[in-house]
Protein backbone atom coordinates (compact mmCIF):
# COMPACT_ATOMS: atom_id res chain seq x y z
CA UNK A 1 0.00 0.00 0.00
CA UNK A 2 1.28 3.46 -1.29
CA UNK A 3 1.60 6.41 1.28
CA UNK A 4 -1.33 8.23 -0.73
CA UNK A 5 -3.66 5.10 0.00
CA UNK A 6 -2.57 4.25 3.64
CA UNK A 7 -3.56 8.45 4.11
CA UNK A 8 -7.10 7.53 2.27
CA UNK A 9 -7.62 4.40 4.79
CA UNK A 10 -6.21 6.11 7.70
CA UNK A 11 -8.77 8.84 7.12
CA UNK A 12 -11.48 6.97 6.47
CA UNK A 13 -10.80 4.83 9.54
CA UNK A 14 -10.47 7.76 12.37
CA UNK A 15 -13.44 9.43 10.47
CA UNK A 16 -15.33 6.02 11.46
CA UNK A 17 -13.93 6.73 15.49
CA UNK A 18 -14.77 10.31 15.29
CA UNK A 19 -18.64 9.07 13.85
CA UNK A 20 -19.30 6.66 16.92
CA UNK A 21 -18.19 9.52 19.20
CA UNK A 22 -20.20 11.99 17.93
CA UNK A 23 -23.00 9.58 17.64
CA UNK A 24 -22.52 7.53 20.79
CA UNK A 25 -19.61 9.12 22.87
CA UNK A 26 -16.85 8.59 24.56
CA UNK A 27 -18.13 5.15 25.97
CA UNK A 28 -18.14 3.86 22.25
CA UNK A 29 -14.20 3.86 21.80
CA UNK A 30 -12.21 1.74 23.84
CA UNK A 31 -8.92 2.92 25.23
CA UNK A 32 -6.70 1.98 22.94
CA UNK A 33 -9.10 4.07 19.84
CA UNK A 34 -9.30 6.93 22.46
CA UNK A 35 -5.37 7.32 22.68
CA UNK A 36 -5.06 6.54 18.83
CA UNK A 37 -6.87 9.84 18.21
CA UNK A 38 -4.94 11.55 20.88
CA UNK A 39 -1.78 10.75 19.07
CA UNK A 40 -3.38 11.48 15.68
CA UNK A 41 -3.63 15.17 17.23
CA UNK A 42 0.10 15.66 16.62
CA UNK A 43 0.33 13.74 13.33
CA UNK A 44 -2.77 13.59 11.93
CA UNK A 45 -0.84 11.99 8.41
CA UNK A 46 0.68 9.13 10.59
CA UNK A 47 -0.57 5.99 11.55
CA UNK A 48 -1.15 6.29 15.12
CA UNK A 49 -2.97 2.73 16.19
CA UNK A 50 -0.02 0.33 17.11
CA UNK A 51 2.00 3.45 18.92
CA UNK A 52 -1.68 3.80 21.28
CA UNK A 53 -1.57 -0.08 21.48
CA UNK A 54 2.36 -0.34 22.26
CA UNK A 55 1.79 2.79 24.74
CA UNK A 56 -1.51 1.23 26.28
CA UNK A 57 0.62 -2.02 27.08
CA UNK A 58 3.87 -0.73 28.68
CA UNK A 59 1.75 1.87 30.79
CA UNK A 60 -1.09 -0.66 31.39
CA UNK A 61 -3.97 1.86 31.43
CA UNK A 62 -5.54 5.12 29.61
CA UNK A 63 -4.80 6.87 32.73
CA UNK A 64 -1.21 6.09 33.10
CA UNK A 65 -0.79 6.70 29.41
CA UNK A 66 -1.95 10.20 29.78
CA UNK A 67 -0.04 11.16 32.87
CA UNK A 68 3.14 9.62 31.81
CA UNK A 69 6.14 12.30 31.07
CA UNK A 70 7.08 13.02 27.95
CA UNK A 71 10.47 11.45 28.44
CA UNK A 72 8.39 7.81 29.00
CA UNK A 73 6.04 8.35 26.13
CA UNK A 74 9.25 9.09 23.70
CA UNK A 75 10.41 5.69 24.74
CA UNK A 76 7.75 3.97 23.13
CA UNK A 77 8.03 3.36 19.52
CA UNK A 78 6.06 5.44 16.86
CA UNK A 79 5.65 7.83 19.83
CA UNK A 80 7.44 12.09 19.10
CA UNK A 81 7.04 15.01 20.47
CA UNK A 82 4.14 16.49 18.38
CA UNK A 83 1.99 13.33 19.92
CA UNK A 84 3.19 14.39 23.53
CA UNK A 85 2.54 17.70 22.92
CA UNK A 86 -1.45 16.32 22.21
CA UNK A 87 -1.51 13.66 25.13
CA UNK A 88 -0.42 16.91 27.48
CA UNK A 89 -2.50 19.61 25.66
CA UNK A 90 -5.53 17.73 26.45
CA UNK A 91 -4.60 16.54 29.86
CA UNK A 92 -4.24 20.31 30.78
CA UNK A 93 -7.63 21.41 29.03
CA UNK A 94 -9.19 18.81 30.87
CA UNK A 95 -7.74 19.75 34.18
CA UNK A 96 -8.66 23.42 33.43
CA UNK A 97 -11.96 22.75 32.92
CA UNK A 98 -12.66 20.51 36.12
CA UNK A 99 -10.86 23.53 38.10
CA UNK A 100 -13.69 26.28 36.08
CA UNK A 101 -16.68 23.94 36.59
CA UNK A 102 -16.16 23.91 40.32
CA UNK A 103 -15.99 27.99 40.79
CA UNK A 104 -18.80 29.48 42.55
CA UNK A 105 -20.67 25.59 43.44
CA UNK A 106 -21.09 24.71 47.26
CA UNK A 107 -18.48 22.05 48.57
CA UNK A 108 -21.49 20.21 50.23
CA UNK A 109 -23.05 19.60 46.83
CA UNK A 110 -20.26 19.29 44.52
CA UNK A 111 -17.95 17.27 47.05
CA UNK A 112 -17.39 14.29 44.30
CA UNK A 113 -16.29 17.30 41.38
CA UNK A 114 -13.94 18.53 43.97
CA UNK A 115 -12.44 15.02 44.63
CA UNK A 116 -12.23 14.74 40.69
CA UNK A 117 -10.64 17.78 40.09
CA UNK A 118 -7.77 16.97 42.41
CA UNK A 119 -8.06 12.84 41.14
CA UNK A 120 -6.94 14.62 37.83
CA UNK A 121 -4.65 17.07 38.60
CA UNK A 122 -2.72 14.97 41.44
CA UNK A 123 -2.78 11.34 40.92
CA UNK A 124 0.64 10.23 39.49
CA UNK A 125 2.60 12.96 39.69
CA UNK A 126 6.18 12.39 41.00
CA UNK A 127 6.34 14.64 43.27
CA UNK A 128 4.31 15.64 46.40
CA UNK A 129 2.28 19.21 45.67
CA UNK A 130 0.13 20.87 48.55
CA UNK A 131 -3.51 22.49 47.06
CA UNK A 132 -6.01 24.38 48.92
CA UNK A 133 -9.49 24.81 47.98
CA UNK A 134 -10.60 28.14 49.15
CA UNK A 135 -14.27 28.56 50.24
CA UNK A 136 -16.51 31.61 51.10
CA UNK A 137 -19.30 31.79 54.56
CA UNK A 138 -21.31 29.88 52.17
CA UNK A 139 -19.08 27.12 51.49
CA UNK A 140 -19.04 28.06 47.22
CA UNK A 141 -15.84 27.82 45.53
CA UNK A 142 -13.51 31.09 45.38
CA UNK A 143 -10.84 29.17 43.80
CA UNK A 144 -7.52 26.74 43.79
CA UNK A 145 -4.21 27.19 43.89
CA UNK A 146 -0.69 25.48 44.56
CA UNK A 147 0.91 25.87 47.93
CA UNK A 148 3.94 24.14 47.63
CA UNK A 149 5.67 21.42 45.76
CA UNK A 150 8.17 19.04 47.23
CA UNK A 151 10.26 16.06 46.17
CA UNK A 152 8.99 12.34 46.17
CA UNK A 153 8.08 12.04 49.23
CA UNK A 154 7.79 15.48 51.77
CA UNK A 155 6.58 18.75 50.80
CA UNK A 156 6.93 21.58 53.26
CA UNK A 157 3.92 23.45 54.18
CA UNK A 158 4.06 26.17 56.82
CA UNK A 159 0.80 27.38 57.89
CA UNK A 160 1.24 31.00 58.38
CA UNK A 161 1.37 31.18 54.28
CA UNK A 162 -1.63 29.24 54.01
CA UNK A 163 -3.56 31.65 56.27
CA UNK A 164 -2.02 34.52 54.49
CA UNK A 165 -3.10 33.00 51.53
CA UNK A 166 -6.55 32.35 52.80
CA UNK A 167 -7.29 36.46 53.94
CA UNK A 168 -6.18 37.06 50.26
CA UNK A 169 -8.55 35.38 48.61
CA UNK A 170 -11.45 36.60 51.91
CA UNK A 171 -11.98 32.58 51.93
CA UNK A 172 -14.09 31.93 54.93
CA UNK A 173 -13.26 27.67 54.66
CA UNK A 174 -10.65 25.65 53.36
CA UNK A 175 -9.94 22.35 51.83
CA UNK A 176 -6.73 20.76 51.65
CA UNK A 177 -4.89 18.31 49.57
CA UNK A 178 -1.76 16.51 49.19
CA UNK A 179 -0.44 13.69 46.89
CA UNK A 180 1.43 10.43 47.52
CA UNK A 181 3.29 9.90 44.55
CA UNK A 182 3.94 5.95 46.28
CA UNK A 183 0.04 5.84 45.85
CA UNK A 184 -0.37 4.92 49.28
CA UNK A 185 -3.59 6.68 50.94
CA UNK A 186 -2.32 5.91 54.86
CA UNK A 187 -2.03 9.36 56.60
CA UNK A 188 1.08 9.79 58.47
CA UNK A 189 1.54 11.35 61.57
CA UNK A 190 3.63 14.51 60.15
CA UNK A 191 0.45 14.77 57.55
CA UNK A 192 -1.93 14.39 60.85
CA UNK A 193 0.25 17.23 62.90
CA UNK A 194 0.20 19.22 59.70
CA UNK A 195 -3.65 19.36 59.55
CA UNK A 196 -3.66 19.39 63.50
CA UNK A 197 -1.54 23.20 63.22
CA UNK A 198 -4.23 24.05 59.94
CA UNK A 199 -6.54 23.40 61.72
CA UNK A 200 -5.68 25.72 64.85
CA UNK A 201 -4.29 28.33 63.01
CA UNK A 202 -7.13 28.90 60.89
CA UNK A 203 -9.46 28.91 64.27
CA UNK A 204 -7.87 31.58 65.71
CA UNK A 205 -8.94 33.72 62.61
CA UNK A 206 -12.31 32.30 62.46
CA UNK A 207 -11.12 30.39 59.05
CA UNK A 208 -12.89 26.62 59.22
CA UNK A 209 -10.61 24.02 57.59
CA UNK A 210 -13.29 21.00 56.17
CA UNK A 211 -10.84 18.57 55.13
CA UNK A 212 -7.54 17.47 54.25
CA UNK A 213 -7.89 15.08 51.58
CA UNK A 214 -5.04 12.57 50.05
CA UNK A 215 -4.49 11.93 46.53
CA UNK A 216 -2.81 8.25 45.81
CA UNK A 217 -4.93 5.58 44.01
CA UNK A 218 -7.57 6.73 45.09
CA UNK A 219 -8.51 9.10 47.65
CA UNK A 220 -8.63 9.47 51.49
CA UNK A 221 -10.85 11.91 53.52
CA UNK A 222 -9.90 13.54 56.91
CA UNK A 223 -13.18 14.64 57.55
CA UNK A 224 -14.72 11.61 56.07
CA UNK A 225 -12.74 9.14 58.18
CA UNK A 226 -13.66 11.30 61.19
CA UNK A 227 -10.00 12.86 61.85
CA UNK A 228 -11.58 16.30 61.69
CA UNK A 229 -13.70 15.90 64.27
CA UNK A 230 -11.34 14.37 66.53
CA UNK A 231 -8.48 17.54 65.17
CA UNK A 232 -11.60 20.21 66.11
CA UNK A 233 -12.29 18.39 69.52
CA UNK A 234 -8.82 18.96 70.24
CA UNK A 235 -8.52 22.40 69.02
CA UNK A 236 -11.39 23.63 71.53
CA UNK A 237 -9.74 21.91 74.64
CA UNK A 238 -6.83 24.33 73.33
CA UNK A 239 -9.11 27.40 72.55
CA UNK A 240 -10.32 27.28 76.05
CA UNK A 241 -7.37 27.00 77.83
CA UNK A 242 -6.13 30.44 76.14
CA UNK A 243 -6.88 33.28 78.13
CA UNK A 244 -10.06 35.30 77.26
CA UNK A 245 -10.02 38.80 76.09
CA UNK A 246 -11.22 41.12 78.36
CA UNK A 247 -12.67 44.72 77.36
CA UNK A 248 -12.39 47.84 78.75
Amino acid sequence: MDKDQWQEKGAGHRGRLRDRFQDKGLDSLSDAEVLELLLSFGTPRSDCKEPARLALKHFGSLAAALEASSQDLLHIKGIGPKNCFAVHFVQAVAGRYLKERLRGKRYLHSSDQVKEYLLHSMRGLKKEIFTVIFLDSSHAVIDSEIISEGTLNNTAVYPRELVLRALDHHAAALIVAHNHPSGSLQPSQQDKHLTRSLFLVASFLDIHLLDHLIIGDGSFSFADNGLMDEMREECKTIMQGLPRKTSV
